[in-house]
């Protein structure tokens, strides 16, 4: 367990020192908070924005920021130093995905703060918001420990980033699209979300983001198995 908070004290004091990072902790959350009070639109649904910005920032900050802080610290031997100062692989990880786990609920607490939801109903945005970023984080700790370093965790992070975080806006607008996005966990997401309060919890969604969730595990574990921390 010290090992563990070691970690991620480490990483809380290098969250001003790594932009790249803090920007993907803060954008949506920002993004929404002007846009929810800066845009009033004839016919547009209530809370569009947060509806909107919560699925996409769940699909891309928590991957964005654990595949970029593993496969960084691998480029630059800090995460071999660590090992080499007897903090075991599952410490780490468990260090820098409590970190991002509780930055990105904190933007979740926004999200749910400019969506208007209290009660049971916050307790419900925040649970879809928290299984979501699990998801994610797990699918970034895959092409973090998968890539030999940060240019290479980039150029596959990009393009599941984009799957997962845009696929449920283009979905609105084309059946094609929507179709495809049916498989993805954050189209998923994206439902209960905008389902939440109003109609119950389909049990196809529940199985599909159980399925991807066993997909990115047994991918993580792939990895891990080929791969390391090293």
């Amino acid at each position: 367990m010290r090992n563990i908070i070691a970690v991620f004290l480490k990483q809380v004091r290098e969250t001003f020192k790594n932009m790249a990072i803090l920007i993907q902790f803060v954008m949506f959350p920002c993004m929404t908070i002007v846009m929810e009070n800066a845009v009033e639109m004839e016919g547009m649904p209530e809370h569009f924005f947060v509806k909107l910005f919560s699925v996409m920032f769940v699909g891309m900050a928590p991957l964005v920021c654990m595949s970029s802080i593993i496969s960084e610290e691998k480029e630059k031997n800090t995460l071999r130093a660590l090992l080499m100062c007897n903090v075991k692989p599952f410490e780490y990880l468990a260090g820098v995905g409590t970190y991002v786990f509780l930055m990105c609920m904190a933007g979740a607490g926004v999200f749910g703060w400019c969506g208007g939801y209290t009660g049971a109903e916050l307790g419900a945005f925040l649970l879809i918001m928290a299984v979501g970023i699990l998801l994610s984080q797990l699918t970034g700790a895959v092409i973090g420990v998968w890539s030999k370093d940060q240019m290479a965790a980039t150029s596959m992070m990009v393009p599941v980033m984009m799957i997962f975080s845009f696929l449920p806006m283009l979905a609105m607008f084309n059946e094609g699209i929507k179709r495809v996005a049916e498989v993805f966990y954050s189209q998923k997401l994206n439902i209960l979300i905008n389902n939440l309060g109003t109609a119950p919890v389909e049990a196809k969604s529940v199985l599909i983001i159980a399925a991807n969730f066993i997909v990115a595990l047994a991918a993580f574990c792939i990895a891990f198995k080929k791969k390391g921390l090293e």
